[in-house]
């Protein structure tokens, strides 16, 4: 192993960010590619950073010292070390994209209210017919999973003028008018969905419990796809229960992800489902970049090499990540 740490799913912009804030007694590995899609036998440092798509393999488990992921999520991390039962020091960064993942969310259902990607398809007709759209003032916001960047939702909610409510198991902000999700659902026009992934919440909202909406709801996920199965939410847009869908994660992620860049279509299951949905006219679906922006981008990059160096010199990540 020639380097210190090696990075995955490095994409162009992030990879220079890292490049600016290494220092230079720090040797580094970058690739854009996933774990899976690298073809690598092992890992090529004791150290190996990754974000969400990355399938970590159990043959590593021995050849590592630690792990550190570039998310605010760390479930797919967690997961790994249980099921391998290794004892490697792993640790994520809380807190560095909120702002930047609530203004994506806002992004989604303001684009669905007002059925952005109708008026892309009828521009070339300069047609208006079926464009009519719904302001946001006035209507109510369901935010389920009231964190860091949940509390950024409410208030941008807030800011645009929305009634805003919040759903979560610890309603630990004062500023937060908190509703049980029996009570919200009903009363929401948009529900967005910022809810870390557990073991307990997975496929949370299924037909059963977004069933319970008002006809019409905008549903908005940019949290974990694995909270909202893709078959459901494929139902529940062709009941009309839901009336637009706004994606940045997807359940079957590490799949999709590599069946898009290859250009093999996924086999079924979650992430055939998932293509079905970002193929509907009122769904937008991004890559999970909802992260991406050039303020986040320079604090991730910052606090990785951070939380490294933290790493290196004493044993431990200064946010390790939660078992």
């Amino acid at each position: 192993m020639s380097d210190d740490v090696y990075f995955y799913e490095a994409f162009e912009e992030e990879t220079e960010a890292l490049r600016r804030h290494l220092p230079d007694e720090l040797s580094a590995g970058f690739t854009w590619r996933t774990i899976q899609e690298s073809g690598h036998d092992g890992p090529l440092a004791r150290i190996i950073s990754t974000r969400t798509q990355s399938a970590f393999p159990g043959a590593w488990a021995d050849r590592l010292d630690a792990i550190l992921t570039r998310s605010t999520g760390y479930d797919h991390v967690r997961d790994y070390l249980r099921r391998t039962g290794r004892d490697i020091a792993a640790g994520y960064l809380p807190l560095y994209c909120s702002r930047a993942v609530a203004e994506q969310a806002m992004l989604l259902w303001t684009a669905l209210l007002r059925k952005l990607p109708r008026q892309v398809d009828q521009f070339p007709r300069f047609e208006r017919d079926g464009l009519t759209g719904r302001e946001c003032r006035g209507r109510t916001l369901l935010v389920v999973g009231v964190g860091n960047i949940g509390h950024e939702v409410v208030r941008i909610g807030r800011g645009l003028e929305m009634n805003v409510l919040g759903v979560d198991i610890d309603p630990g902000h004062a500023d937060v008018d908190y509703v049980s999700i029996e009570e919200g659902l009903p009363a929401a026009d948009v529900i967005v969905c910022a809810m870390n992934l557990t073991d307990e919440n997975a496929g949370y909202f299924d037909r059963r419990r977004l069933g319970a909406a008002r006809p019409g709801t905008i549903f908005v996920n940019i949290a974990r796809g694995e909270l909202a199965p893709a078959a459901d939410l494929l139902e529940l847009l062709d009941s009309g229960r839901l009336a637009g869908v706004g994606l940045d994660v997807y359940e079957g992620e590490n799949e999709l992800a590599v069946s898009l860049r290859s250009g093999v279509a996924p086999a079924d299951g979650p992430a055939a489902a998932s293509l079905e949905l970002a193929a509907r006219p009122n769904v937008i679906a991004t890559p999970h970049n909802a992260f991406n922006t050039a303020e986040a981008i320079e604090r991730k990059a910052r606090r990785s090499v951070e939380s490294i160096v933290e790493f290196i010199r004493t044993g431990a990540f200064p946010s390790p990540v939660p078992l």
